[in-house]
């Protein structure tokens, strides 16, 4: 007597209008040992979802009587558990998003590679039939939604939460941030992390990989800005012997070698925009041809790419192929600057201090409150590493006694990679600027204090000392200002306060 398959128990529903692609699934299905029901409508599909429960359902995009995200969003809103995994159309990957947002496991894209298929659907399986997940169908327990490790509907493995625990913080909107990366990590879908330097892209990124079915796979990360323009595709997608002078040997790219794991693509936006051809038809028709070979070789491979700027900006500056910017950024997220959590900072300086602490032998100092008003006045433009080599210098320069934060006098305010700027890299085209070079007789910064403390106080009066209208007559930012007032030593009368933002 042939022993049951150990699928045999599991029931998947295919919805799909087209009669040929709904018995590809469905024998594709049936060979992996499920029971399998079909249906060719929303309509249709409620009628089978009425009279049996599902651990799997598979819907195409579009339907002959409505949307599968319809089908979906109806499932959730009757607290129905089945997993769901969407099929768009081909190329429309975008429509990946709505369909994530609206509670879908997963997504494949048209035409379907049966391999792809087959993993998605028995990620799901095993979503839908982990302990917990269980124990939520039946309301056993009931996880509080602010811990990235309690999501509902989010099992995650002690190595995944290790790795959300290394993005340090516990502010809204870091919460925030954990949550949605434990929501999309078990997606198959192209990851874009944005932020400043210093934010923790990679660390999230690491946090995706670590949270995801591919946890057991290659992690593969790659600086785009550090390798020479020539190399770009011998280092991506490998070479042959004899491609070129040199190759000696088949040698793999970073495409091979992430093979069933995750690629990182970090700083994606400094990538010539013809390796930005090449890379797309990578990721898109996952496949590669190494430098010198013949024919193309499919790889398996999840993207995650991240970049600190802005590329729909560079999409619109013709520096970025919009096609590739629509195929990496399915779904986005985003490192917010220390300078928008700083609740943040005091665990931020703990944990960092214990840190370099344990690395230089020495007992860990606490962090004074003094200290820590200090740092809440700063840019810290670099972020969490601009605290972290703060933090390092006063560990190595502490006598033993209270920690004090290192910061010369002529570093104070760190130099504003991200915002700040001159207010003017003309001198002679300012205004005041002939009066002031005829009173000038000290050096070129002391001349350039007092021609910028004349401008910024002709503004504040016109603007009647509101510090908030004055900084938008200049085009600059609140925090520009009240930097340039405090460093300037510019006195403001009581009434200053009027109509300037609290903070």
């Amino acid at each position: 007597m042939a022993s049951p398959t150990p699928h045999a128990s599991i029931a998947v529903l295919v919805v799909d209008d087209e009669p040929d692609l709904r018995t590809l699934y469905e024998i594709t299905l049936l060979r992996e040992g499920f029971q399998v029901e079909s249906a060719a409508s929303v309509g249709e599909a409620w009628q089978v979802l009425g009279q049996q429960k599902f651990d799997v359902v598979i819907t195409d995009m579009r339907l002959s009587d409505g949307m599968g995200l319809d089908l979906l969003r109806q499932l959730r809103a009757t607290g129905r558990t089945e997993r769901c995994v969407v099929i768009t159309a081909y190329g429309s990957a975008e429509n990946a998003v709505e369909s994530l947002k609206a509670g879908a496991f997963d997504y494949l894209t048209k035409p379907v590679d049966l391999k792809q298929f087959r993993t998605v659907i028995a990620s799901a399986v095993n979503d839908a039939r982990s302990p917990r997940a269980e124990a939520l169908a039946a309301g056993v327990i009931r996880p509080k939604p602010d811990r990235p490790d309690k999501v509902p509907g989010v099992h995650l493995a002690p190595a995944g939460i290790e790795s959300l625990a290394r993005l340090v913080g516990e502010s809204p909107v870091m919460c925030q941030v954990k949550d949605r990366i434990a929501r999309v990590a078990k997606s198959m879908a192209p990851i874009l992390v944005r932020g400043e330097s210093g934010t923790g892209k990679e660390l999230a990124a690491r946090a995706i990989h670590a949270i995801s079915h591919r946890s057991n796979g290659p992690w593969v990360a790659v600086n785009c800005s550090a390798i020479p323009e020539s190399l770009l595709e011998s280092e991506f997608f490998g070479s042959r012997k004899g491609a070129f002078t040199g190759a000696s040997h088949d040698r793999d790219g970073y495409f091979q070698t992430a093979e069933s794991g995750t690629l990182f693509l970090d700083e994606i936006g400094d990538l010539p925009l013809a390796m930005q051809s090449k890379l797309l038809r990578a990721i898109q028709e996952r496949c590669v041809r190494p430098v010198g070979a013949a024919h193309e070789e499919a790889v398996n491979v999840r993207v995650v790419s991240a970049t600190h700027k802005d590329l729909a900006a560079e999409v619109r500056a013709g520096r970025f192929r919009q096609d590739l910017f629509f195929r990496i950024n399915v779904i986005e997220i985003i490192m917010p600057p220390l300078r928008e959590r700083p609740g943040d900072l005091e665990l931020l300086c703990n944990t960092l201090l214990g840190r370099i602490a344990a690395e230089a032998g020495v007992p860990a100092p606490s962090v004074p409150a003094s200290m820590l008003d200090l740092l809440a006045r700063e840019p810290l433009w670099g972020n969490v590493r601009e605290l972290e080599n703060m933090l390092h210098r006063s560990v190595a320069l502490s006598d033993g006694g209270e920690l004090q934060l290192d910061l010369h006098p002529d570093q104070t305010m760190p130099i504003p990679l991200q915002e700040e700027a001159p207010l003017s890299t003309n001198i002679a085209a300012l205004p005041l600027a002939s009066m002031a070079v005829q009173r000038f007789t000290g050096g070129l910064q002391e001349h350039l204090d007092q021609h910028e403390r004349e401008i910024l106080v002709k503004a504040l009066s016109e603007s009647g000392y509101n510090r908030t209208a004055a900084a938008t007559r200049l085009g600059i930012s609140l925090r520009q200002i009240r930097y340039r007032i405090a460093r300037l030593n510019i006195e403001m009368p009581n009434q200053a306060e009027i109509g300037d933002d609290p903070r």
